[in-house]
């Protein structure tokens, strides 16, 4: 899906809410199974693994990161490298 437009985040539709549009540059699979694909934001260049233990991980281009562990706890890091956990 080389090109597709999408967004990385959410809200309803009708609202003001921020989002940051990206273009998918590439898609593909490790060699230890997990998936990828890299993106084009605003931003930066970014990048989300989708794992197979169900864990993922996305790195954005203003230098935020988020990982969940797909067990229920995750991180955000901020631009600025303030960590928030859940």
């Amino acid at each position: 899906m080389s090109g597709k437009s999408n967004s990385s985040g959410g809200g309803s539709s009708g609202s003001s809410s921020n989002y940051t549009p990206y273009t998918t540059t590439s898609t593909g699979t490790n060699s230890q199974g997990n998936s990828y694909d890299t993106r084009s934001q605003p931003s930066g260049s970014a990048y989300h693994y989708s794992n197979t233990n169900g864990s993922y991980y996305y790195s954005n281009g203003d230098q935020s990161t988020y990982y969940n562990d797909g067990k229920g706890s995750s991180s955000y890091t901020a631009p600025s490298g303030k960590v928030y956990k859940k």
